[in-house]
């Protein structure tokens, strides 16, 4: 008689360990915070400007979704893995004018806060280029992503730097498939 082989079971146990495929998808933008204008009070920043490439995004047309040969609708789970803003120019700048920055997913009429920070001016960020790394709410974002676009707006308060600054940002997002 021989003894029953453990094989399948190992086969079994290896396939569920596995799970579903992930990747990371990225996507950058810049923008240009206007200075403040000469003399005088400096004013608040009550509008945080746009990040262009931010608006109308259609994951479909993301070269990291191109790259593993995926498409939206067949989107799992998107969750943010990372929101960083950096300081591009000028070199001597840091980020003592922002008070607090959220960032929102929006798609028709649904919008969700995806990452906040709070005290920014306190963390010390020094120059030359600094970077921001925004706290993740880690809210759920594949209707965001399946949708026929989306888009990621940022929202800030502080006062206006006394020179124009040009940052990036830089969202990463843990991308996970269906089988």
């Amino acid at each position: 008689m021989r003894p029953p082989s453990v094989l399948p079971v190992c086969v079994l146990l290896a396939l569920a360990a596995c799970g579903p495929p992930t990747f990371v998808a990225e996507v950058k933008g810049e923008t240009t915070v206007p200075a403040a204008p000469l003399g005088g009070v400096i004013p608040p920043l009550d509008a945080f400007p746009a990040i262009a490439s931010f608006s109308g995004l259609d994951f479909n047309q993301n070269q990291d979704f191109q790259n593993q040969g995926i498409t939206k609708d067949r989107v799992a789970s998107a969750k943010l893995k990372s929101f960083q803003l950096k300081v591009l120019a000028p070199a001597d700048q840091d980020f003592s004018f922002l008070d607090t920055l959220e960032c929102y997913a929006r798609t028709g009429d649904r919008e969700v806060l995806v990452a906040s920070r709070q005290n920014i001016a306190a963390l010390g960020l020094k120059a030359p280029n600094p970077v921001l790394s925004m706290e993740l709410t880690g809210v759920e974002l594949q209707p965001f992503l399946s949708a026929p676009s989306m888009s990621l707006s940022v929202r800030g308060k502080g006062r206006m730097p006394p020179k124009e600054v040009r940052l990036q940002a830089d969202v990463k997002l843990d991308v996970q498939v269906r089988l």
